[in-house]
């Protein structure tokens, strides 16, 4: 599968911006380009979208940090002696704003909303350009992928700082912290704009956002706020998707089976691509070198870094005979290596003792022994089992729900999984095997923690972790924002910070 790729090209010292790698680009001299000349074809038009989402493969999102900072706050992970300094606080919520994994977050985010309102800055320019160079159907659908990522990372944002600065246009700098009904508001906005101009993954390239990826995050959106109907109607417009097949679990998480029929979208990796600046200081925010691996495999292999292992607590909840528990961790006599060879007791060794497991998810030892430093595994970051799962809750909590309904969908998921046990149709049950489903069919997925926060269960489920009720739902604005911000000051952080 042909993934997309990044080069870069900087207009005026303003912005930097990428292109797709499509053999079709012309090369232009960097220094010769500003906004005012810039939107002359649709190569540039492309590249000036393709900026935002260069944002998501960084260290600071999913290349790396992002995975650590959600498995451990959601105790889906527990740190090995040798996890880095800088990860060990958010096992215990010991964090504060001078942590450079926040501070890597908050800047790759709001760096890809910068490269998203590059291209919203410049609609009538592109809009002018006459048909015969770009139609119609695609300006808007370019204009559609900028309003989708810019949604993407308020999402990202919002669910961890709460209040936050929103710039629809200009230079990201100075704004003061507005409050998260606003920000939500936005991204609904943006995320209905997507919907309506998106082309359908039928016909849009894969690792593009499509039609049906708006649709699903406006529904989990909206889920997020608790508007169930509004959200079971998005999530209804999210068609042509099925689960992988029973037996065919770990399709979801390997780098050949890609882009399959349950994927509505995904963060894309190909080390083939380049990794120059895998370990350089632009790759922690802005996207700028090349940044086409993720280093998942190799920090979470239990042959490699083995820097996390999966909590017993995540490891118990799985029923007897489900069959996600062998797709989702190597554990003493798995197979690996196409099947040639067996994890040993040895194998998940550390100094603190025997580990009972280790991951399997992204990681590449199904084809390879040894987890390089580079992974080309894409994550996929919306399927459609959420979709399934989002609808029975909101047919769940919606006045006039139906909970038979709700069973239905979570039929699906299980029946999949090999699970045939029965749900009584009572809201409180649906509830409660709703959140079973979603801990142990997103295991290492980095969905745990905002489901229970959302759902006001975190002082409960992560009790005698360091969480703090009031204070640990939301991360600090970090230092360099507070200290640079005159519209932020250190006592506008969030509580306890």
């Amino acid at each position: 599968m042909k993934k997309i790729k990044y080069i870069l090209i900087v207009l005026s010292g303003v912005l930097t911006i990428t292109s797709c790698d499509t053999g079709e680009l012309e090369l232009t001299n960097p220094n010769t380009l500003s906004p005012e000349t810039f939107f002359k074809s649709e190569s540039q038009v492309q590249s000036s979208v393709n900026a935002s989402y260069a944002g998501l493969q960084t260290r600071g999102l999913y290349g790396r940090n992002f995975s650590f900072a959600m498995d451990l706050m959601a105790h889906d992970a527990l740190g090995n002696p040798q996890l880095e300094g800088n990860k060990k606080p958010f096992q215990d919520f010991s964090f504060n704003g001078g942590n450079d994994i926040i501070q890597y977050y908050w800047e790759a985010c709001y760096i890809g909303i910068s490269r998203a309102n590059f291209v919203l800055d410049n609609e009538a320019k592109i809009n002018a350009l006459p048909n015969s160079v770009l139609s119609q159907e695609k300006k808007n659908k370019y204009l559609g992928e900028a309003h989708f990522l810019r949604a993407y990372y308020y999402f990202l944002l919002v669910k961890r700082f709460g209040d936050l600065p929103i710039y629809k246009t200009g230079t990201i700098i100075g704004n003061a912290r507005s409050p998260k009904t606003d920000v939500y508001a936005l991204i609904e906005e943006d995320l209905v704009f997507a919907s309506q101009n998106l082309l359908p993954r039928a016909t849009e390239a894969a690792g593009r956002a499509n039609k049906e990826a708006a649709y699903a995050y406006l529904g989990k959106v909206l889920l997020y706020e608790k508007k169930y109907d509004e959200a079971l109607v998005a999530f209804n417009s999210v068609t042509g998707f099925s689960l992988e097949d029973k037996g065919s679990f770990y399709n979801n998480f390997m780098a050949e089976t890609e882009h399959g029929k349950e994927s509505i979208f995904e963060i894309e990796f190909d080390e083939k691509n380049g990794t120059g600046d895998q370990w350089g200081a632009v790759g922690d925010s802005q996207g700028t070198g090349f940044e086409e691996s993720t280093l998942r495999g190799q920090e979470y292999g239990n042959l490699s870094w083995y820097n996390v292992y999966p909590s017993d607590d995540l490891l118990d909840s799985y029923e007897a005979g489900d069959e996600r528990f062998g797709d989702t961790f190597y554990v003493p006599g798995s197979s690996y290596l196409k099947g040639t060879k067996v994890m040993l007791a040895s194998n998940f060794t550390t100094s603190a003792g025997i580990r009972r497991a280790g991951w399997k998810k992204y990681q590449n030892y199904y084809i390879r022994e040894d987890e390089a430093t580079r992974s080309s595994i894409n994550f996929k970051v919306m399927r459609y089992a959420d979709v399934l799962l989002m609808k029975a809750e909101c047919e769940n909590q919606r006045a006039g729900g139906s909970q038979t309904a709700a069973i239905a969908f979570i039929k699906e998921v299980r029946d999949r999984a090999g699970l045939t046990t029965a749900i009584a149709p009572t809201k409180e049950a649906v509830f409660t095997a709703i959140i079973h489903e979603r801990k142990v069919e997103f295991a290492g997925e980095q969905s745990r923690f905002d489901d229970i926060i959302r759902w006001g269960i975190a002082n409960t489920e992560l009790q005698g972790t360091g969480f703090t009720a009031g204070k640990s739902e939301l991360w600090p604005i970090p230092n360099r924002e507070t200290s640079s911000n005159p519209n932020i000051k250190p006592s506008d952080n969030n509580p306890g910070y």
